[in-house]
């Protein structure tokens, strides 16, 4: 079933269906919103605001008006989220991030806060909305009420060890993605955490990249379609929130989680993506959702690592074992 679910995914990527996309930012003449007075973290220009050289017209040729922006661009904005231990790209369509990333090495997970301060707890963290974003494109905390999915951590709150506050910023909607409960959430994805964690112990440095992909599902018609339910109440919103969500069948799924993971030994680098459904994963070994990194590419509008040829680089799974590890035995290994 599993093998039919990754078929029907390279399948739906080749129709170029995929609703995540890097954004450009607006000039810097644009006025805020007004809904909101404090700003993103970090704003980003993307490479599509570089302005282009001129391009020589024919004299048949109209010219372009100089003056079509007069009121400002219309976005849309990605919205960029640098904090002490995690990195975001917000999607305000979508309501979801593009991306998480995050930085592990084995002194990071067992770091227990800084000098003189107490070890962080997540018991001490409450989820919180992303208030530096306009109301209107928020993730909010009512949208999971009664749904059956999990406020689901892209950058795990397990994976931060050197700051209260740090732990706090895990819990901001922002890098939070609704996620099936049990059997994925609370089940094969949290073996999935530990297994990206474990992975400290063999290598220096692991660098990962967390996010959700919205693909296709094909029609007995040969056609492709994405369905999704809206959460929340959109007759009482000014605009829902557009989450999507996944199909309970495997082989009709039509929302994902990718997670790219690059690991340095030696200076020698290792890469892997892996995409899991968002549904309930029982007996499946973690290889069985290996993905080959420009079908993720072409999915989600994104360029992972772009610093690297990921492409080139040798198999992480061909280096190591790649399996999910109950949370006892996950945790022995890294004692």
């Amino acid at each position: 079933m599993l093998g039919k679910t990754l078929a029907v995914f390279v399948a739906g990527l080749a129709v170029g269906v995929g609703v995540s996309r890097w954004s450009a930012q607006p000039p810097q003449h644009e006025q805020p919103h007004q809904q909101h007075q404090q700003q993103p973290v970090v704003s980003v220009p993307q490479r599509e605001q570089q302005p282009a050289p001129p391009a020589r017209q024919s004299q048949d040729a109209p010219r372009t008006r100089p003056r079509i922006l007069d009121f400002g661009h219309p976005g849309p904005i990605s919205d960029f989220f640098l904090r002490d231990a995690l990195a975001v790209s917000y999607n305000r369509a979508t309501r979801n991030a593009h991306w998480a990333a995050e930085h592990l090495t084995l002194e990071s997970l067992r770091r227990e806060g800084g000098d003189g301060d107490e070890a962080p707890d997540r018991a001490n963290s409450k989820f919180v909305e992303e208030k530096s974003l306009p109301i209107m494109f928020r993730s909010r905390l009512a949208d999971y009420v009664g749904t059956g999915f999990d406020r689901g951590h892209l950058v795990p709150a397990a994976d931060v060890r050197e700051s209260q506050k740090a732990v706090d910023e895990t819990f901001m909607l922002s890098n939070i993605s609704p996620q099936v409960a049990k059997g994925f959430n609370r089940g094969y994805w949290a073996h999935f955490e530990n297994f990206v964690r474990s992975l400290t112990k063999q290598f220096d440095d692991v660098y990962v990249i967390t996010g959700p992909l919205f693909l296709p599902q094909r029609e007995e018609n040969g056609e492709y379609w994405v369905k999704y339910r809206v959460l929340g109440n959109p007759p009482n919103t000014a605009v829902p929130t557009h989450f999507f969500k996944g199909m309970s069948a495997a082989c009709r799924l039509v929302w994902c989680l990718i997670c790219v993971i690059v690991a340095v030994k030696g200076g020698r680098k290792y890469s892997e993506t892996f995409v899991l459904p968002n549904a309930v994963i029982e007996d499946t070994p973690l290889t069985e959702f290996i993905t080959p990194v420009d079908a993720v590419e072409r999915g989600s509008g994104l360029t992972l690592f772009p610093d690297l040829d990921v492409r080139s680089l040798p198999s992480l799974c061909a280096k190591t074992k790649c399996a999910v590890l109950p949370f006892r035995q996950a945790a022995k290994s890294l004692a």
